[in-house]
């Protein structure tokens, strides 16, 4: 079988806190390691979607709608549904990975990362689907 739990590609978050929430890959690690002998990836998404923006309203108004809320987590896979979509955000892998958990600052710093890349991405109208609100 292959493997379908590849960087960039969107997945669902099926329990947890953030579940419903499409976050996107961005490591993922097959066969464990040491610390956690279960398949599991590095998730960065977005907490809190951006709101709808009309035409009649002034540019402070949309500035602050679309504002994006970011989380980074460790996911098993049996925690995660993989989707068709893939985004291809490139976040900085030295700023986002493992090792920013064990220190408070170094994870703020790379959820701003995150943050930065998706309203970038958002405020060039790609992936439309990836920022839409999940509705079940």
């Amino acid at each position: 079988m292959g493997k379908f739990m590849k960087p960039w590609k969107v997945v669902l978050v099926l329990a947890g806190r953030y579940s419903g929430c499409k976050p996107v890959i961005v490591k993922n690690i097959d066969y464990g390691t040491s610390a956690c002998p279960y398949s599991h990836a590095l998730v960065a998404g977005i907490d809190c979607c951006p709101r709808k923006v009309t035409a009649a309203m002034g540019k402070k108004k949309i500035a602050k709608r679309s504002k994006i809320k970011s989380f980074m987590k460790v996911y098993n896979y049996n925690y995660l549904m993989p989707t068709w979509y893939s985004v291809d955000t490139p976040l900085d892998k030295t700023v986002v990975n493992k090792d920013v958990f064990k220190d408070p600052a170094l994870k703020h710093k790379a959820r701003q990362e995150a943050k930065v890349k998706f309203e970038e991405r958002y405020k060039a109208s790609k992936n439309k689907w990836f920022f839409q609100k999940p509705c079940f």
